[in-house]
């Protein structure tokens, strides 16, 4: 029977520590301070484990690569619109919990981009591994966001509120007026997949909307995708294809006077390529 362990580390080393077999909970009775991270141990890399790292935000279901991932608690010591609700990751009595998924929840198909806990975290030493999160989805792009509310995780969250903008629910990746933003999605596994859909930001007039778009799959593979300006989700069936990652690309505006596009969310539905 393995272990997870769940510790918090701060400034001051160790925060907390617990560890449990299957399934593990901590209750943190004290208020988050800027640059503390949650850290998540199992014993064998390649495993999926549903985690709540937040108590107002939902569980998801995310595979983790390698041994130890880390969590920056989301905080600033600087006034900024941060895409969580101002309820998240405030107070403090925090409840964190991780489990091993069933193989149930594991084989079900699913939106498997769905990770409101993804972020950009590529950092040195024990708190990371210099090169990516260790736990998939991650969503990322080759343009610089302007604020975290236009992040690459702010596509994958699952909200789908689309009427305003920036911040908190309205959150959403944005392409910041470039025609070569891309937005990559990394599955950290072969994943089969069968069906796309898509919430474009409609907080119109302010914005504007694409009329096309091209996804490309790490199998070679492409598909193009014709937009309609909607506040609601676009779906697109697509021919089934077991890939590790598809980059939604060629984003082209619609001829308005609106200077601004978005997308909302993706949600990339299928299943496990190996059961």
């Amino acid at each position: 029977m393995d272990d997870l362990g769940l510790k918090l580390f701060g400034k001051g080393g160790i925060l907390f520590s617990v560890c449990a077999p299957e399934r593990v909970s901590a209750v943190y009775c004290n208020e988050y301070h800027p640059g503390e991270m949650l850290s998540l141990e199992i014993g064998h890399p390649g495993t999926y484990c549903i985690v709540q790292f937040e108590d107002t935000m939902p569980e998801a279901l995310v595979y983790i690569r390698q041994t130890r991932i880390v969590f920056p608690i989301p905080r600033s010591e600087k006034p900024a619109p941060l895409p969580y609700s101002p309820k998240s990751f405030t107070g403090s009595c925090h409840v964190i919990r991780a489990r091993f998924a069933t193989p149930e929840e594991i084989s079900r198909r699913r939106n498997l981009a769905f990770n409101p806990y993804d972020h950009a975290f590529y950092g040195q030493g024990p708190m990371g591994n210099g090169k990516d999160t260790g736990f998939f989805p991650h969503a990322t792009s080759n343009i610089q966001p302007t604020s975290p509310g236009f992040a690459p995780r702010c596509a994958i969250d699952g909200i789908l509120e689309n009427s305003a903008h920036l911040v908190w629910p309205y959150q959403a990746w944005s392409n910041n007026r470039d025609p070569e933003a891309q937005l990559t999605i990394d599955f950290g596994r072969p994943v089969h997949i069968d069906a796309l859909r898509l919430t474009l930001r409609a907080d119109f007039p302010h914005d504007s909307f694409w009329t096309d778009a091209d996804v490309r799959f790490s199998d070679g593979s492409t598909e193009h995708l014709t937009l309609q300006k909607s506040a609601v989700p676009q779906v697109f069936p697509i021919a089934p294809r077991t890939i590790t990652q598809l980059t939604l690309c060629n984003l082209k505006k619609h001829e308005d006077a609106s200077l601004y596009t978005a997308l909302t969310q993706i949600e990339v539905w299928g299943t496990e390529a190996q059961a």
